[in-house]
């Protein structure tokens, strides 16, 4: 069996044995959500595809509704909702003193609304909100926001490496035009790329994630690697690790 079919009976059988009805996905335009959805949407059953722009590239959101328009000529059970965040974010950082809009805190705040509504439309629709991180971001180097992109019920390209993720896109006949387009999180206004925020590219995260310190002797670019990666590891271990609980 074909590993799409595999993850989207896996993904199947998940709803009908907790008795839901629905798969919710946000969509950004990327590879990663554009792979999850088609998944979702080929087991027949309702998946809900979620546009939630705010203060984003038009390119990104275009690429985003392009994917949908493909999703749903080729599967009658996708429903598109269009939801634009701007407004909510505004408002939400205007009653919060300025002196804690970090730029980063406010990228996560983003990402953080974004959840919120997935929740809010997939508890009025008896479903489940998919993950679309992969294993370099989810186990990896934590590139995602806690809570965030971070807060799913269910992730089935999580173990997947990012390259992988573009096969399985390729498999399922993803357009070009998001196969194409470089990585992005879409929570900045300057338009940086995964790889702009990493300093390297998701190809030499794998590498460093298989590296297995086989004794060869390693490159400059190769021992640079390894330094950014383990240095994204050690700042994000916490994101991958449970809640810490105290035991009494």
């Amino acid at each position: 069996m074909h590993l799409k079919d595999q993850i989207s009976n896996w993904l199947r059988l998940y709803l009908d044995d907790n008795k839901l009805e629905s798969f919710v996905i946000g969509i950004s335009g990327g590879i990663d959500s554009a792979v999850t959805s088609a998944l979702c949407a080929r087991t027949s059953k309702k998946t809900i595809v979620i546009t939630m722009p705010i203060h984003q590239n038009p390119s990104e959101t275009d690429r985003g509704k392009k994917h949908i328009n493909w999703l749903q000529n080729k599967y009658p059970n996708v429903k598109e909702v269009h939801i634009d965040l701007t407004e909510t974010y505004e408002s939400l950082i205007s009653s919060i003193d300025k002196q804690y809009h970090s730029k980063l805190s406010l990228a996560n705040t983003r990402a953080r609304i974004r959840m919120s509504t997935l929740y809010m439309i997939a508890g009025s629709s008896r479903g489940i909100v998919v993950g679309t991180g992969n294993k370099v971001e989810d186990f990896g180097v934590g590139f995602f926001t806690k809570y965030g992109d971070g807060g799913v019920d269910i992730s089935p390209i999580a173990d997947l490496m990012k390259s992988e993720v573009y096969d399985l896109g390729r498999s399922l006949g993803v357009i070009d035009e998001i196969i194409k387009a470089k990585p992005t999180d879409g929570l900045w206004d300057d338009g940086r790329t995964d790889e702009d925020q990493l300093g390297v590219s998701y190809d030499e995260l794998e590498w460093a994630m298989n590296y297995n310190n086989d004794g060869k002797k390693l490159t400059k670019k190769q021992n640079n690697i390894l330094s950014v990666y383990k240095k994204h590891r050690s700042a994000n271990i916490h994101k991958m690790k449970k809640i810490p609980v105290f035991k009494k």
